[in-house]
């Protein structure tokens, strides 16, 4: 069987994670320590013991979820051959380490200026996410159309769309997505509009910052969330890390086009909880799906 790797993007940080791997485990405590070395303060302590408020802030979700994908996937990579990887959101940057683009620490230096630029946005341009349930993705496109200030943000898979935008705007969104038989329609704890327009402030940011790294042509398949197609090219791995910025996550096209190409396998590194499982599993039921957790 073709097997892809998928790596998780924020909401999939806890407290805890990466303790029980760095206690066991030499090469995840040296890398460990050279991630808060890279980053110039301890998120290890932040990831291990929390608060939980804190760890949920953008700066330190970021970095913190990419290390700890980090960390399952350096240990347990030799169970299996990918042909591809994929990672929604912030986990693409994730995948590109797996797929030798760049090397461990040049992605942690491109999370943390993520972080940093997106956070600065969110300071900028104030705004929200929202989770529509039980709709259509062109019902949900329709509402959004009409709304000054929200878009479509994350198509996680059939029935789950994520929309984002300024609070007012999410907010009757919200509204007109129940009055259309939602069957849930929330908003979501997040620090802003991610995967919006209202992210440019971050785009300039995190353009200079990903243009000072020397990209390599992907080992294996990298499947980028912005046209939910596959790139080796180093280029244009680049340039599509840059466009995700402001633009959807298209997850669910992703993973159908995974299926298209014959990949049947598929194993979600790190986070918790399952979270692509589940999505992979409202997207197909004949695939097989598996995690790579800590414990």
């Amino acid at each position: 069987m073709k097997t892809a790797l998928l790596f998780p993007g924020q909401a999939a940080q806890f407290v805890g994670m990466g303790a029980e791997i760095k206690e066991s485990d030499e090469a995840a405590r040296n890398l460990i320590n050279r991630a808060d070395d890279i980053l110039g303060y301890n998120l290890s302590e932040i990831m291990f013991n929390g608060p939980e408020e804190r760890l949920t802030e953008t700066i330190y979700t970021q970095p913190a979820v990419f290390i700890h994908s980090l960390l399952i996937y350096y240990r347990d990579r030799n169970k299996c051959r990918p042909v591809a990887v994929a990672g929604h959101s912030l986990g693409e940057i994730s995948a590109c380490v797996a797929a030798d683009v760049f090397s461990f620490e040049e992605g942690l230096t491109l999370v943390q200026k993520r972080a940093e630029s997106m956070q600065r946005a969110c300071d900028q341009n104030p705004g929200t996410m929202a989770a529509i349930l039980g709709m259509e993705d062109a019902a949900v496109e329709e509402i959004c159309n009409q709304i000054e200030g929200v878009v479509p943000a994350n198509y996680n898979c059939p029935g789950q769309l994520v929309i984002s935008g300024t609070k007012e705007g999410i907010e009757k969104a919200l509204e007109q997505c129940r009055e259309q038989g939602a069957r849930r329609a929330l908003e979501i704890s997040v620090g802003g509009a991610f995967h919006s327009p209202l992210m440019l402030p971050a785009l300039e940011d995190f353009k200079e910052a990903i243009a000072a790294v020397k990209i390599n042509d992907a080992r294996i398949l990298v499947y980028q969330n912005v046209d939910a197609k596959y790139h080796i090219d180093g280029e244009e791995i680049r340039n599509n890390l840059v466009d995700q910025v402001i633009n959807p996550v298209r997850w669910t096209a992703s993973i159908q086009n995974m299926i298209e190409d014959g990949i049947s396998s598929y194993v979600e590194v790190g986070g918790k909880g399952r979270i692509l499982q589940g999505m992979l599993r409202k997207i197909s039921r004949e695939i097989e799906v598996v995690f790579w957790q800590e414990k």
